[in-house]
């Protein structure tokens, strides 16, 4: 069963084993949040992914439609440079330097995270999806 990328059912999967394949000594317990913001997603809106953590626990993730959750990072772009990072075939941080992908916030911060987002991308990534 493949699940509806960005559908509350693929969030609810990701959720699952997050917790499941992330526990808070693979994380380096950050505490930290993200909101991925999605434009053009294929049906015409405009979309949001929110994580958080605390101590490298995984504490909320979200998915919706309109004004995200505060977070400490804000990245963007369109919903097929997103699709590719979550498949695999492209990565977070070429997308930034490649200007795929915009980042708000603390850069030098944001570059020290990146392999935890690279962790989650590999778990995203493993979750059945239909793009």
């Amino acid at each position: 069963m493949a699940f509806q990328y960005l559908s509350q059912d693929w969030r609810d999967e990701a959720e699952k084993r997050l917790n499941a394949e992330l526990p808070p000594e693979r994380m380096n317990y950050v505490t930290s949040s993200m909101t991925n913001l999605y434009k053009n997603c294929p049906d015409g809106k405009d979309r949001f992914l929110f994580f958080k953590f605390e101590d490298g626990r995984f504490a909320d993730m979200q998915v919706g439609e309109g004004e995200p959750p505060k977070a400490e990072f804000v990245i963007s772009g369109d919903y097929d440079v997103f699709a590719k990072i979550t498949r695999g075939e492209l990565g977070a941080q070429r997308a930034l330097m490649t200007m795929k992908l915009k980042l708000k916030g603390n850069m030098v911060k944001a570059l020290k995270l990146a392999s935890l987002a690279d962790r989650l991308n590999k778990v995203l990534a493993g979750i059945p999806t239909s793009y």
